[in-house]
C-alpha cells in the first residue's frame, strides 16, 4: 500500500497549497455565515432539539435541502489538508465540527438537519428529492477521510452509527428504494475500505442492484407523499439514471454528477466482487462519456436542462453548462476505473478534465468559483441572452446551491492520491507531480515542471521493483523513456532498483485540434493544445475576438511571467506560464452598415492564447476554445 507521498513544489502543488491555504479557510468563513449560507447554524439549531433546548421548526433550517452536504466536504477537505500540512488551530476547528455534527445525529443514528428541525415525519418517504442518502453519504466520506488521514475515528463512530440505521432501514426491514441523487454507494464502498466490514459493501451493493429494476419506483414514492422539496418529474427516469438497471445503462444520460458518482461506485464495487458484467457496464459508459459527450476541456453535461448529458456530438461551446462538480466526479470514476483496469485512456481523461474544467472551476486566488465551464463567452450577450443566462462572464464567491466550491477543495487537496497508486506489487504513476512517494517495496522521487515542460524524472531511492509510467496519448508518437520498457495499454512497466534515474520526454509541441464533423458546433474551427493543457483567447491579449480567425500553420509557444499577463498576484506561484502565439486573421465586414454581406477584408494579425484553466481572471471579456480556422 502507498504510505504516503511528500509534495516537492511543481504546478500541481501550488493548487494543493491554494486549496489548504486559501479555499478551506475562506469555505469554512461562508459556511459559518448565516446569509451567506447557514450550512452551519443548521448543525447548532439541530443539536439544540435534540438536547431539548428548543423546538423543532422546519422555518430553522436555512439553505438547500443538501445543506449539511456542504460541511461534510468541507471536513473532508480539511483532513487531506491537515494530512498535507499539520495545522493545530485548524485542527481545532476541525474537531469542534466534528463535535457539532456528532451533536446533531439523532439516539438512533438518524443524521440530517433538514428532517430534525421540524421534517422528522417525513424521513424516508422522498427520496428523489430530499437528498438523505445523498448527505449521508459525504458524511461518511468526510469520516473515512479523516480517519484514513489522521487515524481520528471520531466521525468515523458518527458514520457508522448511521450507516447501521440504513442497513437497519434497507435490508433488515427491507423497505424498497434508493437515492435519487447517488453518493450513498461510493461512500458506503470507502467506509468498507476504512473498516474492513462487508456489511457496508452489501448495503452499497443493494443500492446499486436495485436501481432501475423498477423505473417506476418514483413514480410510485411521489403518489404516497404530500410534500415535495422541488417538484422534479419523477417520469423524468433517465435524469437520475433509474430508467434501467445498472448493467444494462451504455450511454451516459441524465444529470452528469449524479452520473459520475452512480459509475464511480460502480466502478468501485465491480473491483471488489471481480463483477464483470458490472465492470463492462462501466467500460461502456466511460466509452460513452469520452468518445461522444465529452468536450475537449473535460467539461460532461452539455445542457442546462437538468445539468445533463443530452445526445451523442451535441456539444455547443457557448451554452455549455460542463459543471465543475461533474468533471471532478469525472476524475472520481475515472480513478476507480484504473483500479478496474491499467488503461492509458482512463488516466488521460482524469487529468484533461482534471487540468482543464476543474482548475477553470476556481479563481487565480483561489477565492471565486465557476459552476459553470463555458468554451465560448460574448461579453456582449452571455448572461443576457435566452439559453447564456447560466452562464457567468466572471467567477462567483459563492453560490445559493454551492455544491462546486468544497467539492474542488476537497479534490485538489487529496490529488496526489490520482496521482500515484500500488496494485499487484507495481507502481503506478498516473499522473506527473514533483514529490516522494513511499511504498512497502520502494522510495520514488519524481521530478517535473509537467504540464509546462516536458520531462519528468523518476529516481529510485530505495528498494526495487516495477514503475508504470504513463503514456499520455498526446504523445504517443513522439517520447523517450531512459530505460527499457514494456509498452501495454498506454503504460511503460520498467523494472527499477535503488540508485536507478528514468528520464520521460514527451512532446509539447502546440497543436491544433479539430472535432468529429458531428460535432456541429466546431464545424470549420480549431482548438489548440499543449500536452493535456486546452488552450483559449481572451479580449484581455486580443483586441475583439469575436472577429478573429487562425490561420493554418505553426504555432509557437513562449512563457511569460504571470505580473506580464495582467495576472492577479496569486498566480505568481506558478512560475513561467506558457503562452501560444499564432498568426491569424481579423475579418472587417465590406460593409458595415449592413447584416449580410459578400465579402470580408482581411487583416493579418498574431492571436495570443492562454491555458484555458486561466480565463478569466483579468478584465471581463470574451473568451473562445473553438476558433474559426481561415
Amino acid at each position: 500500500m502507498i504510505k504516503g507521498f511528500r509534495w516537492a513544489g511543481g504546478f500541481m502543488e501550488h493548487f494543493v497549497r491554494l486549496a489548504t491555504q486559501v479555499m478551506i479557510p475562506c469555505q469554512e468563513e461562508v459556511l459559518r455565515d448565516p446569509v451567506k449560507s447557514g450550512a452551519v447554524d443548521n448543525f447548532v439549531r439541530a443539536a439544540q432539539v435534540l438536547r431539548g433546548e428548543r423546538t423543532p421548526d422546519s422555518g430553522d433550517f436555512t439553505g438547500m435541502v443538501f445543506q449539511d452536504s456542504d460541511v461534510y466536504k468541507w471536513i473532508e477537505a480539511a483532513a487531506y489538508s491537515l494530512a498535507y500540512r499539520p495545522d493545530d488551530l485548524l485542527r481545532k476547528r476541525v474537531e469542534d465540527m466534528v463535535a457539532l455534527v456528532a451533536a446533531s445525529q439523532e439516539r438512533d443514528g438518524y443524521l440530517d438537519t433538514y428532517f430534525t428541525l421540524g421534517n422528522s415525519d417525513k424521513k424516508f418517504t422522498n427520496l428523489m428529492e430530499a437528498h438523505e442518502l445523498y448527505c449521508a453519504g459525504h458524511m461518511i466520506e468526510a469520516a473515512s477521510a479523516l480517519y484514513e488521514s489522521l487515524g481520528d475515528d471520531s466521525l468515523l463512530k458518527v458514520a457508522e452509527k448511521n450507516a447501521a440505521l440504513l442497513y437497519k432501514v434497507f435490508i433488515t426491514e427491507g423497505r424498497e428504494g434508493f437515492s435519487g441523487h447517488p453518493e450513498i454507494e461510493l461512500a458506503l464502498m470507502r467506509l468498507r475500505k476504512s473498516t474492513g466490514k462487508e456489511i457496508y459493501r452489501e448495503l452499497a451493493r443493494h443500492f446499486i442492484d436495485v436501481r432501475g429494476t423498477d423505473s417506476d419506483f418514483f413514480v410510485k414514492e411521489e403518489a404516497r407523499r404530500d410534500w415535495s422539496v422541488w417538484g422534479m418529474d419523477t417520469k423524468d427516469k433517465m435524469y437520475a439514471q433509474y430508467h434501467l438497471p445498472v448493467r444494462e445503462q451504455k450511454d451516459a444520460v441524465g444529470h452528469s454528477v449524479r452520473a459520475m458518482y452512480l459509475y464511480t461506485a460502480m466502478a468501485m464495487l465491480a473491483e471488489a466482487d471481480g463483477d464483470e458484467s458490472l465492470a463492462e457496464a462501466c467500460f461502456n459508459l466511460f466509452d460513452s462519456v469520452a468518445d461522444r459527450r465529452m468536450y475537449i476541456t473535460g467539461g460532461i453535461g452539455s445542457t442546462s436542462k437538468g445539468e445533463a448529458f443530452s445526445a451523442d456530438y451535441d456539444l455547443p461551446g457557448d451554452t455549455a453548462y460542463a459543471e465543475t462538480c461533474a468533471s471532478v466526479g469525472l476524475v472520481f470514476f475515472c480513478s476507480a476505473l484504473l483500479k478496474l483496469k491499467k488503461d492509458g485512456r482512463f488516466a488521460d481523461v482524469m487529468e484533461r478534465a482534471l487540468y482543464n474544467t476543474v482548475l477553470s472551476g476556481i479563481s487565480a486566488d483561489g477565492r471565486s468559483f465557476f459552476y459553470v465551464n463555458p468554451l465560448e463567452v460574448s461579453k456582449e450577450f452571455t448572461g443576457k441572452t435566452p439559453g447564456s443566462m447560466h452562464v457567468k462572464i466572471t467567477r462567483q464567491e459563492w453560490f445559493g446551491c454551492a455544491c462546486c466550491p468544497p467539492n474542488a477543495a476537497r479534490l485538489l487537496s487529496s490529488v496526489s492520491s490520482y496521482a500515484w497508486e500500488e496494485d499487484e506489487g507495481v507502481l503506478y504513476s498516473h499522473l506527473f507531480v514533483s514529490g516522494t512517494v513511499k511504498t512497502d517495496s520502494m522510495s520514488v522521487n519524481s521530478v517535473t515542471d509537467y504540464p509546462f515542460g516536458d520531462s519528468v524524472t523518476y529516481r529510485i531511492e530505495r528498494g526495487s521493483g516495477k514503475l508504470a509510467v504513463r503514456l499520455p496519448s498526446f504523445s504517443s508518437e513522439d517520447f523517450s523513456l531512459s530505460c527499457p520498457y514494456e509498452l501495454k495499454d498506454g503504460y511503460m512497466y520498467c523494472e527499477v532498483k535503488e540508485g536507478d534515474e528514468i528520464l520521460l520526454r514527451l512532446s509539447m509541441e502546440p497543436v491544433m485540434n479539430r472535432a468529429d464533423p458531428r460535432v456541429s458546433y466546431a464545424a470549420g474551427r480549431v482548438s489548440v493544445s499543449v500536452g493535456p493543457l486546452v488552450y483559449c483567447i481572451e479580449d484581455a491579449d486580443n483586441t475583439d475576438i469575436s472577429a478573429l480567425c487562425l490561420k493554418p500553420g505553426k504555432l509557437h509557444r513562449s512563457s511569460a511571467e504571470p505580473s506580464s499577463l495582467g495576472l492577479p498576484p496569486a498566480a505568481a506561484d506558478l512560475g513561467k506560464v506558457f503562452t501560444v502565439e499564432a498568426d491569424g486573421m481579423r475579418l472587417i465586414p465590406s460593409d458595415t452598415d449592413r447584416l449580410y454581406f459578400t465579402r470580408y477584408d482581411e487583416e493579418p494579425c498574431k492571436v495570443t492564447l492562454i491555458p484555458y484553466f486561466l480565463w478569466a481572471n483579468r478584465s471581463p471579456g470574451s473568451m473562445k476554445v473553438w476558433i474559426p480556422l481561415l
